[in-house]
């Protein structure tokens, strides 16, 4: 392969190849953060080599469930999405943003270090790349950028992966996220497992992506692979295990804040915030003050916080949102309708994840479609009273 491929040219990597393409990496300067068994779970860490990765494995995931189960092949990335998401690297869950130190007369402040890590992100989702571009517009997209955010998500270099498995608890496909990457990577793999055969048809979507694919072993891909590689991507759509009709979801909320539905599902809810935790677009932060027990270091830390918590509204007085009820309407009226009004898009890319770390298994999915439901009853009645 040489330099002047063009963007849309799609080529054949064996699997041998894989490991190339780690080094290659690791050679530019990157540390390749990919997927991997860990505690039960496929989760974010450090990889170095090709058998890192979770061989064989998948996962099985329903409303406040997850488990791992052995694959009757040696798919690399034959699982759908885990607990961690990109922005674990890329928005930190705890920064510091100073620390004073006393220096006999006074104390001196000092800036934590700006050097970001140049991360590769191997196996990027399509519902996860629209998830990094919400993130970009909330912290680095307005007049006012997050210096952090904005050096690490420079220096990332992103392989993206078309899914071939759709989750339990998926639904992209309503959101048009997913599960085909379009944009937003520097290479993009599909992964074809066909009889003894096991390659990667793989792409490029940038100028140092395909710099880097040069010292990739490869071919061109020809029809057929190309075929396999879009009947991946077709399956994995037709499967997705959750649906959620977006057309007018915003106004329907909106309308129905008093919706019954909000009590019942607090009385569920435990207030826990594992669904922002888990969220991919989730990015609200507290800050907190600490000294140590000799006086002489203080430190303010940014970290990440929930809107579930009630400390998270408190003003003076007490909390804004005291109860439940109020707490979750928040979170699920924010997410997909408000977000809409402030940002240009839902806040949910349908990657399921809160779901499926639900310890009672709410499922907004649902909960929507509730909604929806008895609002049609409701609004019929209206237009027969008229």
């Amino acid at each position: 392969m040489g330099g002047s491929e063009s963007r849309r040219e799609k080529w054949l990597v064996e699997r041998d190849g894989l490991q190339r393409l780690l080094d290659a990496l690791r050679e530019a300067g990157y540390e390749p953060i990919g997927p991997r068994l860990r505690d039960g779970a496929i989760v974010y860490d450090v990889i170095e080599r090709v058998d890192d990765l979770p061989a064989g494995w998948t996962d099985r995931q329903d409303g406040g469930s997850y488990r791992l189960k052995r694959r009757a092949d040696q798919a690399l990335f034959g699982y759908a999405v885990g607990p961690h998401a990109w922005k674990r690297f890329l928005h930190e869950p705890r920064q510091s943003l100073w620390r004073a130190r006393r220096t006999g007369t006074g104390f001196r402040v000092e800036a934590p270090a700006n050097e970001a890590p140049r991360y590769a992100f191997i196996g990027v989702r399509a519902c996860e790349l629209h998830a990094i571009a919400i993130q970009d517009r909330v912290l680095i997209g307005d007049r006012y950028a997050d210096p952090a955010y904005k050096a690490r998500r420079e220096s990332a270099f992103i392989v993206a992966l078309n899914c071939s498995v759709a989750g339990g608890t998926c639904f992209c496909a309503s959101m048009k996220t997913g599960p085909a990457v379009e944009s937003g990577f520097d290479i993009a793999l599909t992964e074809i497992l066909d009889g003894q055969s096991h390659f990667f048809v793989v792409e490029s979507g940038s100028e140092r992506g395909a710099d880097l694919l040069a010292q990739v072993p490869c071919r061109e891909a020809g029809a057929e692979a190309l075929a396999a590689a879009d009947a991946v991507v077709a399956r994995t759509a037709a499967a997705m295990g959750r649906e959620l009709e977006a057309e007018g979801l915003p106004e329907l909320l909106l309308r129905n804040l008093e919706h019954p539905r909000w009590d019942e599902v607090a009385g569920r809810c435990l207030g826990c915030g594992n669904c922002t935790m888990v969220c991919p677009t989730c990015f609200c932060t507290s800050v907190e003050d600490a000294t140590d027990l000799s006086g002489d270091t203080a430190e303010r830390v940014r970290r990440w916080d929930s809107c579930f918590t009630t400390a998270f509204s408190h003003l003076h007085g007490g909390s804004v949102r005291a109860s439940p009820k109020s707490r979750y309407r928040q979170w699920m009226t924010h997410k997909l309708a408000t977000w809409v009004e402030q940002f240009g898009s839902s806040g949910c890319v349908g990657c399921g994840r809160c779901i499926t770390w639900c310890p009672v298994g709410i499922d907004l999915t649902e909960e929507a479609r509730a909604i929806r439901q008895s609002d049609g009853i409701e609004r019929g009645k209206d237009h027969g009273r008229t």
